[in-house]
Order: C-alpha cells, then structure tokens, then sequence
C-alpha cells in the first residue's frame, strides 16, 4: 500500500513540475519536487525488500511510511510551485505549502531512526537507551516548532530572505500557536542548535556496534559505512554544481542509502562489500586529487603560454600539453595512491608475478617461506603472518614475519587436496579484517608458494632419501660381509677341515671317519640354516613360494592365538606386483600383526590388501578392535618403520583410532605402470614395538 502512494505520486509529482517555468522556482528559491518523491519510492521500495524477507524489523516499516511521506512532500513541493504561478493561486497552495513546509521538516527524524536501529532493529540497551530516546526528542523540536511558529518568525531564522511574493496571499498560519515573536524565536534558535547535538548519540551508537559486532553483523555495519561514506562524496561533489543538481545529488545520496541498508539487512554478502568499501575510497580519493591536479595543470600551461592568444589558443595548446607530458605522470600517481592504500593486493598480477620472481631467487623450503611471509605482510598491510608447514617427517616448521600477537587466527594451506601447513595472522588486523576478495587472494598466494615450497621439499626430502639409499646400501653390504666373513667363513674353514681330518682318519679306523663326516653334516646343516637366514632377510621366500597373500596368511596363522582370531581377505588382482611392493606390503602387515599381538588385547582383526580398479595403488589395512590408540601416544620404532617403508615407495602409512575401540593401520602404496618401483631396502627382521 504505502509503495503503490510512492510510485503513484512519482509522476504526479515530475509532471507538474513540467508545468512550472525556471524563472518562477528560481523566485520561490524551490527545487523540483519529483527528486523527492523519487527518493521516496526508493524508500518505500527499500522497506517493502524488508518486510518481506523479515516481517517484523521496525526499519522495513519505517522505511516504508517515510518513504511514501517524501513522496507526497514531493507532490506538495510541486503542486505549490505550480499552483502560484496562477494569480490568485489555485485550490490546495497554502495545504502544500503546510505539508512540504511543516510537516516535511519531519522527514529529519528517518536519519537517526535508521542509525539507532540499524541492523537488529532494537535501540542501544543500558544507559544508551535513555540517550537514543534523549536524542530523538531534540531531533523532533525543530519539526514541532515549525510546524505551530509563524511563518514569518520561521523564515527570518532559518537565515533565508523573506518569505516569496508568490507565498505571501496564502493562508500560512493554519496551526499557529498565539505566542510572542521574541518567544518563537528562541524557541526556534534552541531547536535549529539541537537538531546537530541530537545527532551526536546515534553516532556514537553506531560506533560503538561497529566496534564491538563480528560475523555478519559487522558486515551489515560496513554496508552502513559505504552508504555513509558515498553520501558525503555525492553530497560533495553536488555541491559544486547548479543548485537544482544539488537536489539530485541528495536524491541519489537517499536511493543508495535505502538500498545499502536493506542489504545490509537482507543480503549482507550479495556482493563483497570490504572490496566495495576499499575500492569506493580510493577511487573517490584518487579522482578527488586528478580532478585537482588537472585544474591546476591546465590553469598553470594556460597562463604560461602567454597573453597573445586567445582563450581557445590557450586552452587547445595546454590540453595537448597535458596530454602528452601529464598523462604518465597521473598514472603513475593513481598507482602510487592505489598501493598506498590497498597495498599490494590492489594489482593482484604485480603481486603474483613479484611473489614468483622471488620465489625463483630463493633457495631452500625454509628461505621461500619466509619470502611468503613477507610478501603476504607487504601486500595486506598485517603486522605479523606466520607460515606453518607439516613436514613429510611430522616435524613443523614455522616462519614468521614481525612480532606474534596474543590472539591468531589460522587460514589452512592445501597442496592438492591435502592440508600441509597453515597460515596465521593477528585476529584484529591493524587495518581491517581480510574480505572475501582478500582470502580469494590469499588463498592464490598460499597455492604457489605452497607449491613451491613442497618442490623444494621434496627436493631435499629425495637427496636425503638417496643419502640414506645409499647408506642402506652399505649398511646392509657391510652386514653381510660381517656375516660371511665371520659366521659362514669360519664354519666353512671348519668343515673343509674335518673333512681333511676324516680322510687322514679313514686310513686307520674307518668308525672315527664317519664319525668326523657326521659332525661335518651337522655343520653344513647349521651353515645351510644360516643362509636361508640371510637370505629371508633380504626378501621372505614365501612371496616366492604362495605369494604376497599366502605369505600374509602364513605369518597370521604363526601370530594367531587362542583369544585372537586374524582374517585376511583381498580384492582386485594381486598377481604381478613389483618385488619392492610386495616386499613392503608384506613388511608393513607383519609389523601391524606383531603390534596387535602384543599390544592391542584384541579379539579380532582384518587383514585387507585391495588393488584399485586402475591398479595404481595398493592398500593394506589391518584392523583391530582392541584397546586403541592413547590420545598422546608416542610414536615408537615398529610406527616409524611403517611410515618409513610406505614413504621409501613413495606411498603413505597411518595409524588412527576406531570407533568405538581399536585401531586401523592403513599404508598406501603406488605401483607404477612400467612395473618398476624405487629401490626397496630391507635391514632386519620384523619390530617388535608400537
């Protein structure tokens, strides 16, 4: 209802001010009416989006009644303006002039309202109540006032010139109140000084919510803040101007400031309004300082070239003249203010590329965080950023740039889909929080030098791999030549030497002989025994013989016990795999079988080796539903060593709990396509501990 009286007193109003010569509103010292009623459509508009997306929010209401009230001051504007150009002036002049006059003057009390309410619709609690509702009653004495004081008396202290000829044979004075001039005007003078004061408390009342609100709420504050902000720059910028553009430019002020609180009760994240915000005072800045620039230029080339040309000369010659030596330099002053501003983050290109040449430059996991601290505390203007990144071995490094606060918060760092590290800024940026737009940013910072540091990572992570490759190497070259030279060496010099002792011996008693070979045998029998020792440790014969899944059930049929049952099931084909996987693979489930035995007081427990459909990846699980994982456990040999054979092939090993009790062992481990896998080196039995 109130929207449909806006929009229908919209034309009414622009048309009758169609019918209305300049020259007479330029008597009347009158702007055109349909500015206000389009500014009241807007508001009606603006509270019609309210109440239907929340009934009961008192702004909707509002919004709406005062929007359909500027509507209607807008007829009366324009139908008091027209009906004087007739002599005597036509029916309803001096009931336009009462409402566009008087009672529009009520029409101040919407700012405060909406400063109060805005966002919750609820006044301050506490003492502030008190004060809002204080600050209210100054803000309605000067429509009061106006509203019963002469006309005269009204127009002599608001400072204007008399009251219009065109005015002066109309009934003006419908709700005069019979008091002396001396007394109205006062009164007038305590109401025109309170109307700034009154709007001292809704100031303070919405800088204390926009100090103290987080989440939405605070961003329902700084659309608050950009209509505030866009209201002084057009209400500026206005002001330079004709007048009757004055008038539009407080149209345009109200249209925004409708439609930046209804979002802001609405929507608050249609659109990024930290972005919007940002943007909206540089670029009113920078446009503020080249439109100065750009009239002191052309004056200055003007009245520098001379007094024997023309105006037209002058100004042609100067406009040349800043186009071809100015330009640059206002381009290289509107970046210069950009980057002051925004910081880095206003040109994201130069940003990323400057982050990628530095990166190149620098060597090292630990130096290229640091780089992106640095950069990151450049670019968004933050006292303090710290990088975390999880190494492959758990240890955590961190890097930081300027001194920690008390209170972080923390953005994760991803690297194809898995989490490695995080990224900490102060909770309360010195500045301004990070926008939507900001963390997007952030984010694509986070991915490069993520990317880069895990290449460097990984770099280092294979030179220390092959370090220890090839350490292994030796270590296990050296174990078996210490084996050989001194376990099977010995033995066998002993044999050779009994078997020399027996032929000697057969000569004289053929008994002593056989009875010198048997004790030969026995050592060739133990020789023998050893070497099979030797040779399981390098690689389980029972792969060679049933296979990596009969191998696995082997060793759970020796761990089996009477209170323990081990179940091993596999799926996909498990035929073909490289000698390095299985090896691993059944290195990783004996370990877990071992931990379960001694550790877990389980009842049950699953074997799992699946090959997926590609047949890329093998995944050995083992299951079990004992006592579980402490919450601090500490890991010991036996979880090292299964992390450590998972990471020689590339692959992946974790140990979690299961609900509601036990504990899952899962490796994964990477089968390349050409059958060949890293080197797989193997230095022992089977560990004993968790």
């Amino acid at each position: 209802m109130l929207l449909t009286i806006a929009v229908m007193a919209a034309p009414v109003a622009a048309l009758i001010d169609l019918r209305v010569p300049q020259a007479h509103r330029a008597v009347l010292e009158q702007q055109p009416g349909g500015f206000d009623a389009i500014a009241g459509v807007a508001l009606a508009a603006a509270g019609m989006v309210v109440l239907r997306n929340r009934p009961r929010h008192p702004l909707g209401r509002l919004m709406s009644v005062f929007g359909a009230w500027w509507a209607l001051d807008g007829v009366a504007s324009a139908w008091l303006a027209y009906a004087t150009t007739h002599h005597p002036a036509l029916p309803g002049a001096s009931a336009a002039f009462i409402v566009y006059q008087r009672l529009g003057a009520g029409l101040v009390l919407l700012l405060p309202l909406v400063l109060l309410l805005f966002p919750d619709g609820k006044l301050p609690p506490g003492r502030w109540r008190a004060a809002a509702l204080l600050s209210l009653g100054l803000t309605s004495l000067l429509p009061l006032a106006l509203l019963a004081a002469p006309s005269a008396i009204a127009q002599a202290t608001s400072g204007s010139s008399p009251l219009p000829a065109p005015l002066r044979g109309l009934n003006l004075e419908a709700f005069h109140l019979p008091l002396p001039d001396a007394v109205w005007t006062g009164v007038l003078l305590v109401a025109q000084l309170s109307l700034p004061l009154s709007l001292v408390t809704p100031f303070v009342v919405v800088v204390r919510r926009y100090r103290t609100v987080t989440g939405v709420d605070r961003s329902r504050m700084r659309w608050l803040l950009w209509a505030a902000v866009v209201d002084l720059m057009v209400m500026l910028t206005f002001r330079l101007l004709p007048n009757w553009i004055g008038a539009a430019g407080l149209t345009v002020a109200v249209v925004l400031t409708a439609g930046s609180v209804a979002i802001g009760i609405v929507r608050p994240d249609l659109v990024d309004i930290d972005r919007l915000l940002g943007g909206t005072l540089v670029y009113g800045l920078l446009l503020a300082l080249t439109f100065v620039l750009d009239l002191l230029v052309l004056g200055g080339a003007g009245r520098l070239l001379g007094p024997r040309l023309n105006e037209g000369e002058r100004l042609v010659i100067a406009v040349f003249a800043v186009a071809i030596l100015y330009a640059q330099l206002r381009h290289r002053l509107w970046r210069l203010v950009r980057r002051w501003v925004m910081g880095d983050r206003g040109d994201p290109y130069h940003l990323m590329s400057g982050l990628a040449e530095r990166l190149e430059r620098t060597d090292g996991s630990e130096a290229q965080l640091a780089t992106l601290a640095r950069t990151v505390a450049q670019a968004f203007r933050t006292p303090y950023v710290g990088v975390e990144i999880t190494q492959v071995s758990g240890e955590v490094l961190l890097v930081e740039d300027g001194e920690r606060p008390a209170e972080t918060q923390a953005l994760p760092i991803t690297y194809r889909g898995e989490r490695i590290g995080r990224l900490l800024l102060p909770s309360r940026a010195a500045h301004r929080r990070l926008s939507g737009g900001d963390e997007r940013l952030l984010a694509d910072l986070i991915r490069q030098a993520a990317a880069a540091a895990r290449a460097v990572r990984l770099a280092e992570e294979l030179q220390r791999s092959r370090e220890g490759i090839v350490s292994a190497v030796e270590d296990e070259r050296r174990r078996l030549r210490r084996e050989l030279h001194d376990g099977l060496g010995p033995a066998l010099a002993a044999v050779a030497s009994r078997i020399d002792t027996a032929r000697i011996t057969a000569r004289r008693s053929g008994e002593d002989a056989d009875r010198i070979l048997g004790m030969a045998r026995q050592e060739l029998t133990g020789m023998l025994a050893e070497v099979r020792r030797l040779v399981h440790g390098l690689r389980p014969p029972a792969l060679d013989d049933v296979g990596l899944v009969g191998a696995v059930r082997q060793q759970a049929e020796r761990l089996r016990g009477p209170d323990l049952t081990i179940r091993v099931e596999e799926r996909g084909d498990l035929t073909g795999l490289p000698a390095a996987v299985e090896v691993a693979a059944y290195r990783i489930a004996s370990e877990a079988l071992t931990n379960v035995v001694r550790h877990a007081q389980a009842g049950e427990c699953v074997v799992s080796l699946v090959r997926d459909a590609e047949g890329g990846t093998l995944d050995v699980t083992v299951v079990d539903d004992g006592v579980g994982l402490a919450p601090r456990t500490v890991a010991g040999v036996g979880l090292v060593s299964l992390r450590e054979r998972a990471a020689e092939l590339g692959g992946s090993c974790t140990v979690t709990a299961v609900e509601p009790a036990g504990t899952r062992v899962r490796a994964r481990l990477p089968i390349t396509s050409s059958g060949r896998t890293p080197v797989l080196v193997t230095t022992g039995e089977v560990a004993d501990e968790r």
